[in-house]
């Protein structure tokens, strides 16, 4: 090769190295985020056990577990085993309740035995609490060679000081637990209260549905699962804003009548954004969740929301988080979330 012809090619290809790294940050940049999430769900058997009787709610139940098996995405339920009693004896029908989880594929992590408010109860009634639901919870696992080792603080207040929260956590990891935390936090617990409401007779009329009920119901439905979206949306930005990239997700969901009738179009919403479904033990992988929780307030906030905290991040960070429309919160019954 001539002279003048090695240096062109030197030339070229000392432009295309330098060039490199600037296509290669403009396809990063244009590649959309890392959309991964876990989908777990709280208050097992069932929200309203043991206030109800299982007969009232079990074809709800069947719903939501015909509507797990047909998604077939990776699911945590948490389980307070307070509700598998009536007057102090467990009840065969509630425990075949959680068996249906299990069939269905799902894991089984502790939520206490009572639903017990860390805050309200103490440090040393709360590890008593859970212990007490572990005596429950873990007998049924063994059954089918597995072992709890999710743990799931109720209301999400996990205490008030941080030498409450390492002592609970010492606490956990001797009994072979790990706090699961929340990163897509939502009032679906609002929106299941409205979604009841909305199909109880009014007083002083024969109690029968009335006409106009499955249409509040439906619009119920439709302006829920549009709240999820958004939901979604916001903590993508929220993690995108803190970490600099979309961690994967963790959603809380309860067992509701509501989520009952919406688990397939909330599994279709998140997949449509682009979202895969992924077990827990994937999502705690990432580095994120290695994060301290700094936040000792009274509150059950996001992990995200936690971490800013934690960072000291203005009031403006945590602005245009979506909120529970007033016509539902009216219906409700409940004055603010």
């Amino acid at each position: 090769m001539r002279p003048f012809a090695v240096l062109r090619c030197l030339f070229a290809s000392a432009l295309l190295s330098l060039a490199l790294p600037t296509f290669a940050a403009a396809a990063r940049a244009d590649a959309p985020p890392d959309r991964r999430i876990a989908l777990t769900v709280d208050d097992l058997p069932w929200v309203q056990l043991p206030a109800v009787t299982t007969e009232s709610i079990i074809a709800d139940h069947r719903r939501l577990i015909a509507a797990i098996r047909k998604a077939g995405v990776p699911l945590t339920g948490f389980v307070n085993a307070g509700k598998l009693e009536d007057g102090g004896r467990v009840q065969p029908e509630r425990e075949a309740m959680l068996r249906d989880w299990l069939d269905a594929g799902a894991e089984l992590g502790n939520h206490s035995y009572s639903h017990a408010d860390l805050h309200a109860v103490g440090l040393a009634a709360y590890e008593d609490d859970i212990l007490r639901g572990d005596r429950q919870l873990r007998p049924l696992l063994q059954a089918r060679g597995q072992s709890p080792h999710w743990f799931r603080h109720p209301y999400l207040r996990a205490g008030r000081s941080a030498q409450d929260k390492a002592a609970l956590a010492r606490f956990l990891g001797e009994h072979g637990y790990r706090i699961a935390p929340v990163t897509v936090d939502n009032s679906d617990w609002i929106w299941a209260a409205a979604y009841l409401r909305a199909g109880e007779p009014h007083p002083g009329t024969r109690p029968h549905r009335k006409p106009h009920t499955e249409g509040v119901k439906a619009r119920l439905r439709r302006d829920y699962v549009k709240y999820m979206g958004r939901k979604l949306d916001y903590y993508e930005r929220q993690s995108q804003a803190l970490l600099g990239y979309n961690l994967p997700q963790i959603w809380l969901i309860h067992a509701n009548a509501l989520n009952a009738d919406t688990y397939g179009e909330l599994i279709a919403m998140a997949r449509k954004r682009g979202y895969r479904f992924i077990g827990l033990d994937e999502a705690m992988r990432d580095k994120a969740y290695q994060r301290a929780d700094a936040y000792t307030g009274p509150a059950g906030p996001s992990w995200l929301h936690r971490w800013a905290i934690g960072e000291n991040k203005p009031a403006s960070f945590f602005a245009g988080e979506p909120q529970v429309p007033e016509w539902v919160l009216n219906l409700a019954q409940i004055e603010s979330e």
